[in-house]
């Protein structure tokens, strides 16, 4: 039972934290670099509506598998510190996830429907630098979730 969840938690993680890696350090650049705002913008409108189901299924799957694990070895008083490490954090990327879908994504998506780029630009930007956090957290909580065991010895 630990294995499955474990791989199924493994599995959402880098879908979720592979995804934020791709748009920011990839295709970020590009966009950024060939597109005008009045092409840019609604790429990246599209890019999150496709995005961020993946991510919601992401966060729930990561809850369920992580409590489910904890639960497995006998509660929080059990598990390493790596684990307590990997928890906040991870509770940390969700809020910050839900401040970018429910304050943010919204508003772009109707500003970018308005065509006001210059707005939709100001919002993009605050997303962008959110899902840059949340990025280096997620390599964080990575690492915490491959060697945190080795590190807190």
């Amino acid at each position: 039972m630990s294995g499955l969840l474990l791989t199924i938690h493994l599995l959402s993680a880098v879908i979720w934290v592979g995804g934020m890696f791709f748009a920011y350090i990839c295709l970020r650049p590009v966009a950024g670099a060939l597109l005008e705002p009045n092409l840019r913008l609604p790429l990246w409108c599209g890019v999150f509506q496709r995005f961020f189901p993946w991510v919601w299924l992401s966060v729930i799957v990561i809850v369920m598998s992580g409590h489910g694990m904890i639960a497995v070895y006998g509660g929080m008083a059990n598990v390493g510190k790596h684990v307590h490490v990997m928890l906040g954090l991870g509770y940390l990327m969700i809020g910050l996830y839900l401040h970018v879908y429910f304050a943010l994504f919204g508003k772009l998506k109707q500003l970018v429907q308005a065509q006001s780029w210059p707005e939709a630009g100001v919002i993009l930007n605050k997303i962008r630098v959110i899902i840059g956090v949340n990025l280096l957290l997620g390599l964080i909580t990575i690492s915490m979730a491959s060697g945190g065991r080795y590190l807190f010895i």
